[in-house]
């Protein structure tokens, strides 16, 4: 990442379970401790377990389109224990930003990001891994993301808009 621009924007996309959040984890440790990047989790956006396709809006029209227009960029936080929308977070125009989520590559998304990736895993791996790791809170709540994830997968075709495809073990 020495090489990367000082205002980089990297999207991470794919579904859930796949490994988004290690790669944004491991991507954010390595980076220049003098650039460091802001991350942007899209669980942090997403209004409701119905929300997918209105976080991603969110993020791709509040922080992406702003910040390409020199304007500032924001995003608004989900109180999931609330169930309500939540404070602003101001994204510094000048500091790399890390995107991560599914739908972070909806719309014309790329076209404001430096870097794309795409992270996929086998589907059983992928749903023991979002079931294990959210320690029940997810179950009740995998077939409503599920059918919005397929949805979001047929129509926006995120998997050809990412410049790194990878296939998580």
């Amino acid at each position: 990442m020495a090489d990367a621009p000082r205002a980089a924007v990297v999207l991470i996309d794919g579904p859930s379970g796949s490994g988004k959040s290690t790669l944004a984890d491991r991507l954010l440790a390595d980076w220049p401790t003098d650039a460091a990047p802001q991350l942007l989790r899209l669980d942090d956006v997403y209004p409701g377990w119905g929300g997918l396709a209105a976080g991603a809006e969110q993020v791709r029209t509040g922080l992406l389109h702003a910040r390409s227009a020199g304007r500032p960029a924001r995003w608004r936080r989900w109180d999931w224990l609330g169930l309500a929308p939540a404070e602003w977070h101001e994204v510094a125009p000048d500091r790399p930003v890390i995107v991560e989520g599914c739908g972070a590559l909806a719309g014309d998304a790329a076209a404001h990001a430096d870097v794309t990736v795409w992270v996929s895993a086998d589907d059983t791996v992928r749903k023991r891994r979002a079931l294990e790791r959210d320690a029940g809170g997810f179950d009740a709540h995998w077939d409503e993301w599920q059918a919005q994830w397929e949805l979001y997968e047929v129509v926006e075709r995120p998997r050809d808009r990412a410049q790194i495809v990878l296939e998580a073990a």
